[in-house]
Order: C-alpha cells, then structure tokens, then sequence
C-alpha cells in the first residue's frame, strides 16, 4: 500500500476563522454572580428558552436554575411566558 500524502501547504486555506462577536449582548451592571450572567446571556443570545433549554444548554441544574431566573424577573431584567423565559424589553 502506497502512503498517503497530506498537502499542509499555506495555499490549502486564506480564511482566517473568526469567534464570534459578542458586541450585541451586554449585562446590565446589577448582575453580579456568574451563573446569573451566564443564564442572562444565553437568554439573550437565543431569544429565550425553558427550563429544560437552560439545563441542557448551560449544564446547570434546575434547582439552581429557578432562584437565578425568579431573581432575573423580580429585578424586570426576564418576563416569563409560560414554561418561556424572555429578556424584558
């Protein structure tokens, strides 16, 4: 069996992969825990979602989850619809 040769040469590819921008989403300042961050992103960053959304999406769990988003809607920043979890407007 012949090797196989693999071209690693720099005319393979030009596009330089890039991250995505985050510029769009910003925290309100009142946010101080992380976990309450990082469910406000997400919330942002997908339009909402649910319980079960947040849990397979973050890893987190639902009796961690429930405090962090009763505390995001007491302070106005997330309305829920339903089972739904929303930014406000």
């Amino acid at each position: 069996m012949k090797p196989q040769t693999i071209n690693t040469s720099p005319e393979q590819s030009t596009e330089t992969p890039t991250a995505p921008s985050f510029a769009d989403f910003t925290l309100p300042s009142s946010l101080d825990s992380t976990g309450t961050k990082l469910v406000y992103l997400y919330l942002d960053a997908t339009n909402g979602g649910d319980i079960a959304d947040l849990r397979a999406s973050l890893g987190m769990k639902t009796i961690t989850l429930y405090p962090i988003l009763q505390t995001l809607e007491t302070n106005g920043l997330v309305k829920r619809d339903g089972d739904e979890y929303h930014i406000a407007s």
